[in-house]
């Protein structure tokens, strides 16, 4: 079966992709920061930090990809449900790949003369890579899908 795309919907595609990119960014640098001064200058270990670091990122997500990127007006606590257990999923992915990366390839041990958590941190953005693609997928077509009228 072969599905028609119009250009218009390709056109809204790209929007909605460049504007969950634009707060993906945001939401990076929130997760980032709190991740670096919370491990890097208090020495709170990496679950913590970088739970802490999620929790701050998804909550500006969840208002703006809601109001701004996917536009939905629907039921709020459904959508807010729907947001949350994507987040568990997609962080449980994330700490997974994190995990895999600390352990296996040892990077808990990487520092640099000017970051000693080093490894750590660059762990932590390359894991949050995975979870921006996973994420968008659930709330694009779980969350935030506009469901059609009969």
């Amino acid at each position: 079966m072969k599905v028609k795309v119009t250009k218009e919907e390709s056109k809204k595609t790209a929007i909605q992709l460049l504007k969950y990119g634009v707060i993906g960014a945001s939401n990076t640098i929130i997760t980032a920061v709190a991740f670096y001064v919370l491990n890097t200058l208090l020495s709170v270990a990496y679950v913590p930090a970088n739970a802490v670091g999620y929790v701050l990122g998804v909550l500006n997500s969840f208002v703006w990809n809601r109001n701004w990127v996917f536009k939905t007006k629907q039921n709020l606590k459904r959508e807010a449900l729907l947001f949350v257990i994507g987040f568990l999923v997609c962080y449980g992915l994330q700490m997974g790949v994190s995990g895999l990366m600390l352990e296996v390839f040892d990077m808990k041990n990487y520092t640099l003369d000017w970051i000693p958590n080093a490894g750590q941190n660059i762990v932590m953005l390359a894991s949050m890579v995975v979870y921006t693609i996973a994420n968008y997928i659930y709330n694009r077509t779980v969350t935030f899908k506009v469901k059609e009228s009969k």
